[in-house]
């Protein structure tokens, strides 16, 4: 009954507007003294600072560092430029120059928001401008940016890691392909798209020389080299990733300020602000959720969950199937950090007991955030497209979304149902 009363309060907590940290923290300290009683006082902040007690961790803030830096100058829009000479011989080059600018920039970012605002910001009035239907431009910017927590380096990858104990190094090979192949699938369904409705898409007029493709990848050279520089020296061995994001913010550092120029004093102390308070957020949270966990973990929820559906005599597919819906579900009404921390524990045990590797599930659980950033009410990437783009209403957003969103799943049910297409980089290295 105890569990039942945790679980209560900490929907009511977040129910009622109560910031996730401080909901989570509160249920597990009092999970913690039904179970032991006033040693929970000393369980609580030994679980606290032992979750971020991690060397692994380090590469968070980093990461989130190096992203801000390269939002602050004009790469989102270079990258955009560039795919849009590559690809304007395509119909609806520009949504899919969208994508591939998105893929790009979470290769550099690793923070989907940021993905949205940089390309968002240049790409939707461009499409609008041009006859772009609204539904095309908004849908594709705004399940594009989603993909910078695929790609590595990736920020969910790093806290699935701390919390799972898998190799943040292999989740980011791991997260390779899946990232491709849903950057695919999202430009082959703008193509049949905009192929069976070429209203939505009006054929572009422009035409480029080979000289001005070439020299559109002069803007993004560096950010290019900053990939193979971070996510070379990881797959290399010559650093761990917390080394690497030591690298990426250094190198995003220096683009913004001696390439581009467009940091200022002020704006340096914005971003250092900025990355504190998330960083900040984000370790909270993690903490926090530690302590629920333990609780979870002293009770056994976890085990009995696992050996209840075990002997249910449910086939595997099912229960995953299950698994995966719960984890969308969830993923409509909690953040994508909050979900990875309180979720990984509990069922992690039982993906293991069905037989599947642990790595296959982190890739697949960043897939189904890929899925709760666009899905309201607590899409994020929603809010943020409004943001640089207050012509689009909310409404409109979330409706432009829905068919990208029906894509995303597909390709979630691909991974899901054959695990080996994701394991299969990371077994060759």
């Amino acid at each position: 009954m105890d569990p039942v009363i945790v679980v209560v309060l900490l929907i009511g907590l977040i129910a009622f507007g109560v910031p996730i940290f401080l909901a989570l923290g509160l249920s597990g300290l009092l999970g913690l003294y039904m179970a032991r009683g006033s040693l929970a006082f000393f369980f609580a902040p030994s679980s606290l600072f032992g979750q971020l007690n991690a060397f692994e961790l380090i590469a968070l803030p980093l990461f989130i560092l190096m992203g801000n830096f390269l939002g602050a100058t004009p790469v989102g829009s270079s990258l955009f430029t560039a795919a849009v000479r590559w690809l304007n011989w395509l119909r609806g080059s520009l949504a899919i120059s969208s994508v591939g600018a998105s893929a790009m920039f979470g290769a550099v970012s690793g923070v989907s928001l940021a993905g949205v605002a940089a390309v968002g910001s240049i790409a939707v009035p461009q499409m609008l401008e041009r006859g772009y239907s609204r539904s095309l431009a908004a849908g594709s910017v705004v399940t594009a940016g989603a993909l910078a927590m695929l790609i590595p380096p990736s920020v969910p990858f790093i806290i699935y890691g701390a919390v799972s104990n898998v190799s943040v190094a292999d989740l980011f090979i791991g997260g390779i392909v899946p990232g491709i192949v849903l950057a695919l699938a999202l430009s082959v369904y703008i193509y049949i798209r905009v192929s069976l409705r070429p209203e939505e898409a009006p054929a572009s007029n422009e035409q480029f020389t080979w000289k001005q493709r070439w020299a559109s990848l002069a803007g993004i050279w560096h950010a290019a080299l900053l990939v193979v520089a971070v996510l070379g020296s990881i797959y290399s061995g010559v650093a761990t990733p917390s080394e690497a994001a030591g690298i990426g913010a250094l190198g995003a550092f220096l683009i913004a300020t001696l390439i581009f120029r467009s940091l200022s004093w002020r704006k340096f102390l914005e971003i250092l602000g900025s990355t504190a308070r998330i960083s900040g957020a984000i370790l909270l949270i993690i903490g926090c959720a530690k302590i629920f966990g333990d609780y979870l973990n002293m009770v056994r929820v976890p085990q009995l969950l696992t050996e209840a559906l075990t002997a249910s005599g449910l086939p595997a597919w099912a229960i995953l199937l299950a698994v995966m819906l719960l984890l969308i579900l969830l993923g409509m009404i909690v953040d994508a950090v909050s979900l990875i921390v309180v979720t990984t524990p509990v069922l992690l045990p039982l993906i293991e007991a069905l037989g599947y590797d642990p790595l296959w599930f982190g890739i697949i659980m960043v897939l189904n955030l890929e899925i709760a950033v666009v899905t309201p009410p607590v899409g994020l990437n929603l809010y943020a497209l409004r943001g640089v783009c207050p012509e689009l209403s909310v409404e409109e957003i979330i409706q432009s979304a829905l068919p990208f969103v029906a894509v995303q799943f597909l390709v979630l049910m691909l991974f899901v149902f054959f695990p080996g297409i994701s394991l299969w980089l990371p077994g060759l290295m």
